[in-house]
């Protein structure tokens, strides 16, 4: 029904994946995918723009009942209207929650690695970011991850730390945060004082068999005042990152007041209007070229494993439950730092990965790749890789 083999070219287009290095370098690093997004979504975009006027836009009923419907079917996370705060993005909606919760020289703990923007919002909100390495062991060539609660205990209960800022489903490492592991979270925030900040930015990314668990119907179930606040977009999902729509859900009405208000100081209160068109589509009628995208991205991940298992089997890769991005450790080849290896498998190979130290200090020794590409694109990427790797280390 849906062909994510498709090759579709972007070179030329503006793209940031694809026009920024060479024309010759295959681009598997930043979190967009080249895959067509879903066919409603484009027809609601085209009949948008059908009308030549493109003003600022109000916010219709369909797109709150959209977004509480999914979320309800898909998740059993019963959100009410008055708690959807609408925003520009995930990126500006945390910056615009920093902004409204922490003060000057507050910490703001992080489960580290984690999404490199998560520093430069700390930063800009005139904040420390207190990183608290995520645990890890190997069995074989596959790592899995976990949290390391004492460490992380420690951290919230430093007088200077304000606020949690949790990537779920954690990006880079491919964690699905479960039920049990989030109930710990809320145990924890709540004892300290913290609040919790859920970028839920990957959430429908999922690989077969696993589901994604929303924060809030744990934390809400555990307080009458939790503290906590989730943001959600169906840009990574649905590949419309340039659309710049996003959502933030509070159920504390005093904390969504003070969130509300720091949105329109930051000036990003208002939405494009194709971003509410394509919301509304996705959500009412995207779902099964959802389904049949995260199933392309299962067996190119595990393409992906078996292809580099095969040609470098100590390398170790994080067990992927979500997202499109593929965590791989190659110190077992190398000692070379992240940045310059990448740099050099640029140059060289003529293939662009993301470098691990970019997402803290803990992930020196790490790569990220993007899986969502189409599987030619990805076997000629870890093909130029692992010659290069054969041929240098």
């Amino acid at each position: 029904m849906f062909n994510f083999d498709q090759p579709i070219e972007r070179r030329g287009t503006r793209s940031v994946k694809w026009d920024e290095e060479a024309a010759d370098v295959l681009p598997l690093w930043v979190a967009d995918m080249d895959f067509a997004t879903a066919p409603c979504i484009q027809q609601a975009i085209i009949q948008r723009a059908m009308h030549p006027c493109f003003g600022y836009t109000l916010v219709p009923d369909d797109y709150y009942q959209a977004i509480i419907q999914w979320f309800w079917s898909r998740h059993q996370w019963h959100i009410r209207r008055e708690e959807i705060l609408y925003t520009i993005g995930v990126i500006p909606a945390i910056a615009a929650i920093l902004k409204a919760t922490t003060q000057l020289g507050d910490n703001v703990a992080i489960l580290t690695p984690v999404y490199n923007c998560f520093y430069n919002l700390i930063r800009n909100a005139g904040c420390q970011a207190l990183d608290v390495p995520l645990l890890s062991h190997a069995e074989a060539s596959t790592l899995h991850f976990s949290i390391d609660w004492e460490a992380l205990e420690a951290a919230l209960s430093n007088e200077k730390t304000t606020v949690l800022l949790l990537s779920n489903p954690h990006n880079p490492v491919g964690r699905i945060w479960s039920a049990d592991e989030l109930e710990h979270l809320a145990v924890l925030s709540r004892r300290h004082g913290v609040l919790v900040i859920s970028d839920e930015i990957h959430n429908e990314l999922t690989c077969p068999g696993t589901r994604y668990v929303p924060a809030a119907p744990v934390f809400g179930a555990m307080d009458e005042k939790p503290l906590y606040v989730v943001c959600t977009s169906p840009s990574k999902s649905f590949n419309t990152a340039g659309l710049q729509n996003a959502n933030i859900m509070i159920r504390d009405a005093e904390l969504r007041r003070r969130v509300d208000r720091a949105i329109n100081l930051n000036e990003t209160c208002d939405v494009n209007p194709f971003g509410v068109e394509a919301t509304i589509a996705a959500y009412n009628e995207g779902l099964p070229w959802l389904d049949n995208l995260c199933n392309y991205i299962w067996t190119n991940y595990a393409f992906a494993r078996q292809f580099l298992g095969e040609a470098l089997p100590e390398l170790k890769v994080a067990d992927l439950q979500a997202t499109y991005l593929m965590w791989v450790d190659y110190r077992s080849y190398t000692s070379m730092p992240s940045q310059q290896l990448s740099r050099r498998l640029i140059d060289e190979a003529k293939v662009w990965f993301a470098a691990g130290s970019g997402y803290g200090a803990a992930g020196e020794g790490f790569l990220r790749i993007n899986l969502a590409t189409t599987r030619e694109v990805l076997t000629e990427a870890l093909t130029r890789f692992v010659t290069w790797v054969k041929t240098n280390c």
